[in-house]
């Protein structure tokens, strides 16, 4: 297991100074990517392999937004490697313990040259060492997302959304939690998420449009956004109060 520390800063609350989402987020890709800078695998190392872990799907639950000024731990551990896939847990606690937040995802390990799925390396498996422990026990959903029934439930199209220079990370792509950042704009208000799954489909990159489409459920909201050709880039489903 791989952690680190950290205090929840006002720059990462809302209103009701509570964590937002997207931060939260953040904290699971910074732990992550500090095990992978610590391991010496990190944004040189895979640049020059010419290899990156592309982050393909992954559920959320969130129990309870830590405050502005709570001390926070965050961690993650690998638990499998499947052929180019790799299964990774994150877990946010406080300082008594408590559980914030815990998460399952799946990465694909993709060679950057020919732009294609590779099996994880040996490098990596080295390196990420499967912990004894499982992934984190309950009920997980599918990495695939099905879109509700549009002959039951219409989805409503929104005006689109410029890629611009902020949403985009060290791969050049439009990062992860931007994709999340985008969605909170068509949730309703005062929508209180719980847990959420996002399945990333392809990277949009500095000027694609964003077209998003809104399906209002009774227990939640998905959201996609896609291409001109309505093409999905991502699709998001929260689940809330």
């Amino acid at each position: 297991m791989y952690s680190f520390s950290n205090r929840v800063r006002y720059s990462e609350v809302n209103s009701e100074k509570e964590l937002t989402l997207p931060s939260l987020l953040d904290y699971l890709q910074d732990c992550c990517t500090f095990e992978s800078e610590d391991f010496g695998v990190g944004v040189d190392y895979l640049a020059k392999e010419q290899v990156a872990w592309i982050l393909s799907s992954w559920e959320i639950k969130v129990y309870r937004y830590p405050q502005m000024g709570q001390h926070i731990k965050v961690s993650t551990w690998p638990y499998a490697f499947r052929g180019f896939y790799g299964y990774r847990n994150f877990c946010i606690e406080g300082e008594d313990g408590e559980k914030f937040a815990e998460a399952n995802s799946v990465w694909v390990f993709m060679d950057t040259e020919k732009i294609r799925p590779a099996r994880v390396s040996e490098r990596m498996q080295e390196v990420y060492i499967p912990e004894i422990r499982d992934e984190i026990p309950g009920e997980w959903a599918d990495r695939k997302i099905s879109l509700p029934d549009e002959a039951v439930q219409k989805s409503v199209e929104k005006e689109p959304v410029r890629v611009s220079r902020f949403y985009i990370d060290t791969n050049h792509h439009m990062n992860n939690g931007k994709y999340i950042l985008v969605a909170e704009e068509y949730l309703p208000e005062n929508f209180k998420t719980e847990s959420i799954r996002v399945e990333y489909k392809k990277a949009a990159v500095i000027g694609n449009m964003l077209y998003p489409e809104v399906y209002e459920q009774q227990n939640g909201v998905t959201i996609v956004l896609a291409d001109e050709q309505k093409v999905p880039y991502a699709i998001m489903q929260f689940r809330g109060k």
